[in-house]
């Protein structure tokens, strides 16, 4: 058992890994094209690299109808295109760092969206830490001036939505198969992006092109190998002792931002990452705890 538990946290540190990265795959992306043709593009992608799961689930996909699947998806596919893209538009204005830590904050956030639906009771520990992670917040994103930062307000209601998008999925995962849920919302994303693209972005092959490697990376590897990982890896790692080793996406969009693209962030910005991750930290691990004491 204890095998099992180290190969699932190990699968999940990988997938935190991809997606932190993702960031920076998504950064260097806005040079050549829109943030809507780029979000389009990648999650045609991360379907086609669904297609496989999909064929292999084939035997038993949902038990309710092709309508309930499609409905559900749709629903879910919406929500999520509202996250991606105030993300991609707001890393335009902002950091790949920045804008990992600010997402990051949709696991202090789904108890507290939890809690007003009255799905949830929030605890002491989600409390401390969305008060830790307001504060980092203000540091990282509010200057000296009082003006918050255009591309993390936007990023912030991203963190939002993603929020709301999990709650959604928990309705809806025990009712589908995963595969094809996340197949519906890739086609639902893709034909929203692409849709807005058409509307108010110019589509230049040449530019595409260019960012070959960036859309490979955002949808094969983010949307794709990096949502397999984290299936098997949940299946022997509880949903909160997940979100913890989930939270180091944020770590590694820093890292990655500083090796890769160069990006530095002031002592301010720095100690309200710290502060950031601190509270997310808080708020899973107090549900561990308390968690373990009811099972106990």
């Amino acid at each position: 058992m204890k095998s099992d538990t180290l190969k699932s946290d190990l699968l999940l540190l990988l997938a935190a890994s991809i997606w932190g990265l993702a960031f920076v795959a998504q950064r260097v992306g806005m040079e050549h094209v829109g943030p809507f043709t780029f979000n389009g593009l990648r999650f045609v992608l991360g379907g086609l690299s669904l297609l496989p799961f999909v064929w292999m689930s084939r035997k038993k996909i949902y038990e309710g109808s092709d309508k309930d699947l499609i409905k559900s998806g749709m629903v879910s596919g919406v929500v999520l295109f509202a996250g991606i893209s105030f993300q991609q538009v707001g890393i335009v204005y902002t950091t790949a760092g920045k804008a990992g830590f600010i997402t990051g904050l949709y696991v202090v956030m789904v108890p507290i969206i939890g809690l007003f639906l009255r799905q949830t009771r929030t605890g002491a520990g989600t409390w401390v830490g969305a008060l830790l992670a307001s504060i980092g917040m203000y540091l990282l994103s509010v200057n000296r001036d009082m003006d918050i930062n255009f591309g993390d307000m936007l990023v912030f209601f991203s963190a939002v939505c993603f929020a709301c998008h999990m709650i959604v999925i928990e309705r809806f995962c025990t009712r589908f198969s995963t595969a094809a849920l996340s197949l519906v919302q890739c086609g639902v994303c893709s034909v929203l992006s692409l849709s807005v693209a058409w509307i108010f972005e110019t589509f230049v092959l040449a530019d595409i092109l260019k960012i070959t490697l960036p859309l490979i990376y955002g949808g094969v590897f983010s949307v794709g190998v990096a949502y397999s990982l984290q299936i098997f890896g949940q299946k022997n790692s509880p949903a909160s002792h997940a979100a913890i080793i989930l939270c180091l996406e944020s770590v590694v969009a820093a890292l990655g931002g500083w090796i890769i693209l160069h990006e530095l962030l002031s002592g301010r910005a720095i100690f309200g990452c710290v502060l950031m991750l601190t509270g997310m930290l808080v708020s899973q691990l107090y549900a561990i705890k308390k968690n373990s004491h009811t099972n106990g």
